[in-house]
């Protein structure tokens, strides 16, 4: 049918042309069913075959509906959508400027400049590590649980390597128990910290800034200088600002997790992804640059202890049932930590179970006796259980209910 309308219009436009008669271009648009401009494109170029052009399918369409759900969400990043559907997806194989090109097609966001003048101010290797807290964040469970926490972001100046750290509190306590499980990822200590006027370390009273005792040792202990930077100059923080920016990318797993201990490994594989891709400054990968940097900083003092620092701190053997006993009840911990000693930082109603300075685990403080986190009890029946007969994970669950139903245990 295509082929006997191209020549039907290709004999009558020879036929206009012969005749010396200019076509009504819409006339025949509306005769043949061929859009106007490709009738007169057909003309000028003397009867070239005309195309019909198929709408080929996009490798992101069948997954519309989903980004269309995600883009809905305040403050969400095209990049945030692109590494859930990596994540989610298996299959996808999309790019992040292929995605961009289609959110942009659709009509889903509309392309627009940043305005903003950005200087630029390079630190030496090792010479600075940028620290800031991202507040107040509030995410949902896919079973309903708001949770709201902060992150402890810390960025090197030179490198752009970062840590993500989880924290539910902003206190002193928490500050230094996130420094020091930073100084432990990065393994050395930087020249000067940088931050901001945060409460976790000074008081400021009638325009003054004191810095709390518990920071002024803590400076000494290091040999490093925690440094408040000033608004609007160029010694800002603007790199752990830029690096929290990543954190967007939490957006699309809203209501997507099962509990604390999933946002934790989703925020952890976040951090890995990040120090991985190129930085937009550097046009590098952070680990790559890092693997410089590292070099440059200053050795951990071997009395930088997370004892030493912060209040209450229980140092206790893992037993074989894996609950480490904390006021009257059990808390557990992975299977790996069995018989080994294990530091027990109780902050506010969250308590956190540390090897040496190594976060393994945080649960809440709770009246029950027993309180397994789900996958360290499964962890642990499997080591029993070597049938494969068995549904562990199914029997893991009906133990962990009978146990609560009985009022000694809180399974998270």
């Amino acid at each position: 049918m295509e082929q006997i309308c191209n020549l039907n219009i290709s004999g009558h436009l020879s036929l206009l042309k012969m005749q010396n008669i200019k076509p009504n271009f819409s006339a025949l648009s509306r005769m043949y069913g061929i859009e106007r401009h490709t009738v007169k494109k057909y003309y000028d170029e003397g009867g070239k075959k005309i195309k019909q052009r198929v709408k080929k399918a996009s490798l992101y369409d069948s997954y519309f509906e989903v980004i269309k759900s995600k883009m809905s969400k305040p403050e969400i990043t095209i990049k945030g959508i692109y590494y859930y559907l990596k994540d989610t997806y298996p299959e996808f194989k999309g790019t992040y400027s292929g995605l961009k090109s289609f959110t942009l097609r659709k009509g889903l966001i509309k392309r627009t400049k940043d305005q903003r003048v950005h200087v630029r101010y390079e630190t030496g290797p090792g010479e600075q590590l940028q620290v800031d807290w991202k507040e107040s964040l509030k995410m949902e469970s896919k079973h309903g649980e708001i949770i709201e926490f902060n992150v402890f972001t810390a960025t090197l100046g030179f490198s752009r390597f970062t840590s993500f750290i989880y924290s539910k509190t902003r206190t002193t306590e928490d500050f230094i128990r996130c420094l020091l499980e930073t100084f432990r990822m990065i393994g050395g200590i930087p020249k000067h910290i940088l931050t901001d006027n945060m409460a976790a370390i000074v008081s400021i009273k009638n325009g003054h800034k004191d810095k709390h005792q518990k920071i002024l040792q803590l400076e000494k202990d290091m040999g490093v200088k925690i440094r408040l930077c000033e608004a609007r100059t160029p010694q800002t923080k603007g790199k752990v600002e830029s690096a929290n920016r990543f954190l967007s990318r939490l957006i699309p797993y809203d209501k997507e997790f099962k509990d604390e201990d999933e946002l934790r490994s989703i925020l952890f594989k976040m951090n890995q992804t990040v120090n991985n891709e190129n930085s937009q400054a550097t046009n590098m990968p952070a680990i790559t640059l890092f693997e410089k940097e590292k070099e440059y900083l200053n050795p951990i003092p071997s009395k930088l202890l997370l004892d030493s620092y912060i209040e209450n701190v229980i140092t206790i053997q893992v037993p074989q049932t894996l609950l480490v006993p904390y006021n009257g009840a059990g808390y557990s911990v992975p299977k790996e930590f069995m018989f080994k000693r294990v530091k027990l930082v109780p902050i506010n109603d969250k308590l956190y179970i540390y090897d040496n300075t190594k976060l393994i685990t945080i649960h809440d403080i709770s009246i029950k006796k027993m309180n397994y986190q789900q996958e360290h009890y499964i962890e642990a029946l499997k080591t029993r259980i070597k049938s494969t007969d068995v549904n562990i994970e199914k029997l893991a669950k009906e133990n962990l209910n009978r146990f609560d139903k009985a009022g000694g245990h809180n399974a998270k």
